[in-house]
């Protein structure tokens, strides 16, 4: 089933404007929603999972409206927020078997079954017994994934999953993400560009409650070739760079700094092409949108 989100538009009571007219067409896959801390992602995830209504616009799922059938669209809907709460006290499959009760998996032997399954395939199994306040971050992650597969869902939110784990959980994390299957919409809303590169076949970038570009990573990344250069400046000068030049992103490197920049066509002094990646992408478009400002150490 594919996902279509039209015009969706929401602005809360303080005058915050979190989504401005988002439109959106996600096909069963990985699709991962790029876009910095406050982009308007997490208000985006709640739409659609129901938790708050829009101002205006649509979302339809299937033959879902969302808006308008919000019971059907939580019977096919696993949704991982950005912050949950466990039972700190409570072991793994205990969780678990509260969890698909409240999901209506009644008969003991079938949830039975569906826990082993579920901590076996978030590689929690040897750990089922052991209270959950006990758990890594990665670990609750894992469990909170468990969690949103109960029901085999059609759609699946992520939000956030990845912010504050190590290397190691951070690996486990995606890996898990990755064999959920292809016949699921998941949706990986991240403000990490890794996440997006290395899991998802089709990918949004939303800044200040807009689409700023959608479509397949490596086309978007084709849109850029030949328009990033780099040079190697000593760190005083950069600002004066950057009155000059459309700088996407800076980093430090031995005390100097070094520059990516966009142009149409080679800028000369000094600056070499370089092959772009999502990251340039990432950096060049909120840039576009903030009106040419980044970090100034991205």
């Amino acid at each position: 089933m594919t996902l279509v989100i039209d015009r969706l538009t929401k602005t809360y009571a303080n005058g915050v404007k979190a989504l401005s007219n988002v439109t959106l067409t996600i096909e069963p896959g990985m699709f991962g929603l790029l876009g910095p801390n406050g982009a308007g992602k997490s208000t985006l995830m709640r739409t659609i999972a129901t938790l708050q209504p829009p101002d205006s616009g649509s979302v339809r799922f299937g033959d879902i409206d969302v808006l308008a059938q919000p019971e059907r669209l939580r019977e096919v809907l696993g949704y991982l927020p950005q912050e949950f709460g466990l039972y700190p006290n409570m072991p793994a499959d205990a969780i678990l078997d509260h969890f698909a009760t409240l999901k209506g998996v009644t008969a003991a032997g079938e949830r039975r079954d569906l826990v082993t399954s579920l901590l076996s395939q978030v590689n929690l199994y040897d750990v089922r017994k052991k209270s959950v306040g006990g758990y890594s971050g990665g670990m609750k992650q894992r469990l909170g994934i468990a969690i949103a597969l109960i029901g085999r869902p059609k759609l699946l939110i992520v939000d956030e999953p990845t912010a504050g784990l190590d290397p190691t959980e951070r690996n486990r994390f995606l890996n898990l993400l990755a064999d959920i299957g292809e016949d699921v919409v998941v949706i990986l809303s991240t403000h990490i560009v890794e996440d997006v590169r290395e899991l998802c076949s089709q990918m949004a970038i939303i800044n200040k409650g807009e689409v700023v570009v959608q479509g397949v990573p490596g086309r978007i990344i084709d849109e850029v070739r030949g328009h990033i250069w780099r040079r190697t400046i000593p760190r005083s000068q950069t600002d004066a760079y950057r009155s000059q030049y459309q700088v996407i992103s800076t980093k430090l490197l031995a005390g100097d700094t070094v520059l990516q920049v966009y142009a149409e066509s080679d800028p000369g002094d000094g600056f070499a092409s370089v092959e772009p990646n999502l990251e340039d992408v990432y950096f060049h478009r909120l840039a576009a949108v903030s009106g040419g400002h980044v970090p100034a150490e991205a």
